[in-house]
């Protein structure tokens, strides 16, 4: 697993980000081999870091790959800005947390001034408003995006998770110097699985998306370089 040097900002490589939700650290590292040059930058989540991820980060990082570590920090204000402490020391470009104002300003205290870009994630993909309203917010879900991206950029965050139907009302927010950063992307003909709100990787760059998340259409594909090829050349 090597990656010989880190790419350009303008390599367009840059903008996809690989979600590595798979089961093991050694299934992740081959999954980085299959890939091959076809990717520059990899998400590793709950499923991946609870199951010696973190060192699989450190060693991403060491060969000039770009890591986002996607826990969607959410807790007291102390445990959230001693935790972001903590993940920024192993040198990742992305850091999730839950966009509640209090979450938000403990993290921005936490990574200091050269630590990961902070995501806030506003409301997730896999939510439609029928999830919304069981949950009991009380507002549509694209007035609650607006919301908390609104409180995102009080707070001082680097950038948005959010779905690229909202990207338009985000950015709104937010203004251009931050991020949005978008899971529950799926190329054109396939499976959406169990996400509720998603675009093809073409809409997302038309949307002005920053950074878009495919996971399972590269990773489950019999042939993930040439699936993440694929989308490269669909973000056009």
């Amino acid at each position: 697993m090597s990656h010989a040097a880190s790419p350009a900002a303008s390599d367009p490589r840059d903008r996809l980000i690989v979600a590595l939700d798979l089961p093991s650290v050694h299934e992740a590292e081959a999954m980085v081999d299959r890939i091959g040059d076809a990717a520059t930058f990899y998400k590793i989540g709950y499923r991946l870091a609870y199951s010696g991820g973190l060192a699989l980060v450190q060693r991403l990082c060491r060969a000039g790959f770009k890591v986002f570590i996607d826990l969607k920090l959410h807790d007291i204000g102390n445990t959230v800005e001693d935790g972001v402490r903590a993940l920024s020391d192993l040198g990742v470009t992305f850091l999730t947390v839950h966009a509640y104002p209090q979450t938000m300003r403990a993290a921005v205290r936490g990574r200091g001034g050269d630590g990961p870009t902070i995501l806030a994630v506003t409301v997730l993909t896999s939510y439609d408003q029928a999830d919304a309203d069981e949950a009991g917010y009380a507002l549509p879900i694209a007035d609650l995006v607006a919301l908390r991206a609104r409180q995102a950029a009080e707070a001082g965050i680097g950038g948005i998770v959010c779905s690229a139907a909202e990207a338009a009302s985000v950015r709104s927010a937010i203004g251009p110097s931050r991020l949005i950063v978008t899971p529950g992307i799926r190329p054109a003909g396939d499976d959406v699985g169990d996400q509720k709100r998603v675009l093809t990787p073409a809409a997302a760059m038309e949307a002005g998306i920053d950074h878009i998340v495919v996971g399972r259409p590269i990773t489950q594909s019999a042939d993930p370089c040439a699936a993440a090829l694929a989308i490269l050349a669909e973000m056009g």
